[in-house]
């Protein structure tokens, strides 16, 4: 009987040694390398690239607008310079950098056994799936909320405007400021 108790207390023993050490890896800070993995499973500099080019898509066409009604006539030709100039800031992101930048971030909000479940996901048939269509749902869905930001936009401008015209109209009906 003692034989019995002492296997079941060393039983005991062992699966709770088991189980704090898994608690204790639950909570365990992700490291850099974690992180690395996680971006490269995830393709995120190409993700990012292909982001960035989408949501510059997105905003030329939105300011050409604003561009257009702001100054009517401005030509084609400074609209095609600005979009160069925009396309060469984006040829030139530091994308790299910028994930470097991202390190710390993450490894602030996810714990190793978080980068590990994530890592395991996006190594799955689902998850690289997920990781094809994002791009496309993202240029989809900012299609689908151009008409609202550019309705948001016209808003914006026109309290802008309205504000502009009337500090204008109180610089001009103030009384002269006396001189000593």
């Amino acid at each position: 009987m003692k034989r019995y108790l002492l296997l079941l207390a060393l039983f005991l023993g062992t699966l709770t040694c088991v189980v704090a050490a898994q608690e204790l890896s639950a909570d365990t800070p992700s490291s850099r390398e974690d992180i690395l993995k996680l971006f490269d499973v995830m393709h995120l500099h190409e993700q990012m690239k292909l982001v960035m080019d989408q949501v510059s898509q997105q905003m030329r066409s939105i300011s050409h607008e604003q561009l257009r009604k702001r100054d009517p006539n401005i030509t084609s030709a400074e609209i095609a310079k600005l979009d160069s100039m925009a396309d060469q800031l984006i040829k030139e992101m530091p994308i790299s950098e910028m994930l470097d930048d991202m390190i710390p971030v993450y490894q602030k909000h996810l714990t190793k056994s978080d980068v590990g479940a994530m890592i395991g996901f996006y190594s799955t048939p689902s998850g690289q799936k997920i990781l094809r269509e994002m791009p496309a749902m993202t240029a989809e869905g900012m299609q689908a909320i151009q008409p609202r930001l550019r309705k948001e936009m016209d808003q914006a401008m026109e309290k802008i405007d309205n504000m502009a015209s009337e500090e204008e109209e109180k610089q001009r009906s103030a009384p002269p400021a006396k001189k000593n």
